[in-house]
């Protein structure tokens, strides 16, 4: 009985650490995009709330010093880094439209609720089109985790969801 319960336990532990390397990786991948204070100031690393978006050199800038930090961190191999920075940099690329996206959103929402009268069909509209958004992003951003995840050692994958934990949420949480 002791033998069942050791073995749920030992497998529900190695659950939540799987969950915990996802949750690293997914750090790392949407913190390219949403970094808030680390390295881009109140708007993340693709422009500020007053500056706008940042240029396209700009944000391969600030993805390859993310990239760098990790190599150290994780003592990536050089192989492992030529087959890493690909995957990172087009997430990138293909998350950065994703500021602009969620500006207009913010005032189509302000304009929803300034009006004289509330349009609950268009409020939900907007909703459901932020909620696919959502989601593509989402599935994207695991996608790239996937990717990434089967290029590190399971002890990479270990050592980077410790320095996650030790960062409370990585990347998009800590101070700077």
């Amino acid at each position: 009985m002791n033998h069942c319960k050791d073995t749920l336990s030992s497998s529900r532990r190695g659950w939540f650490r799987r969950a915990g390397i996802f949750a690293g990786i997914a750090a790392l991948a949407g913190g390219l995009c949403l970094q808030a204070q680390a390295h881009g100031g109140p708007g993340g690393p693709f422009g500020g709330y007053q500056g706008g978006p940042m240029k396209p050199a700009q944000i391969e800038e600030r993805t390859e010093r993310m990239l760098k930090h990790m190599y150290v961190e994780l003592d990536a191999t050089p192989d492992q880094q030529k087959r890493i920075a690909p995957i990172v940099r087009q997430l990138a690329k293909e998350l950065a439209p994703m500021r602009g996206q969620m500006m207009e959103t913010r005032k189509q929402a302000m304009g929803l609720m300034t009006a004289d009268t509330i349009d609950r069909a268009a409020i939900e509209r907007m909703r459901g089109e932020r909620l696919q958004r959502m989601e593509a992003v989402s599935k994207r951003i695991s996608q790239a985790m996937g990717d990434v995840a089967e290029i590190l050692t399971p002890a990479q994958r270990k050592k980077f969801a410790e320095r996650m934990q030790q960062r409370r949420g990585g990347f998009m949480h800590h101070g700077g």
